[in-house]
């Protein structure tokens, strides 16, 4: 069997806040999850995203949050068109999220970069233009 990604685990903060950035990027995740300490989220394609307070300092006793946020990791939300990362890059922006890269056109996909509110980047992307060509 070929090895798959079938869940992407990530520790945060605050769940409330994170949830709420999550929840506008575009996941649908209930509001009642906000208090507790691990929220699973199956996504359409399969994929499993869970957000946790426990799980790692519970289970490695090593865990330690690092500081400073940043390119420890890139969660890539593919969109589906550029219009709509436009638009979702338009509305975590106003919401005051930290936009690292505005939406343009990399050498590969239409993509832009913002940073979650645990110090994550997120990129968003599209894959019109690669289509068109």
């Amino acid at each position: 069997m070929e090895v798959q990604l079938s869940m992407l685990g990530i520790i945060v903060g605050d769940m409330p806040t994170a949830l709420r950035f999550y929840r506008m990027l575009g996941l649908d995740i209930p509001a009642e999850q906000d208090d507790k300490p691990f929220v699973m989220h199956r996504m359409a394609s399969g994929v499993s995203i869970f957000f946790d307070t426990v799980f790692a300092a519970r289970y490695d006793p090593a865990h330690a949050v690092p500081s400073g946020g940043g390119y420890r990791s890139l969660f890539e939300f593919y969109l589906g068109d550029d219009s709509a990362v436009d638009a979702t890059y338009a509305r975590l922006t106003a919401a005051g999220y930290h936009g690292r890269m505005a939406p343009e056109q990399t050498s590969g996909p239409y993509a832009a970069m913002v940073d979650d509110p645990d110090g994550n980047v997120v990129l968003l992307t599209s894959d019109d233009a690669l289509g068109a060509s």
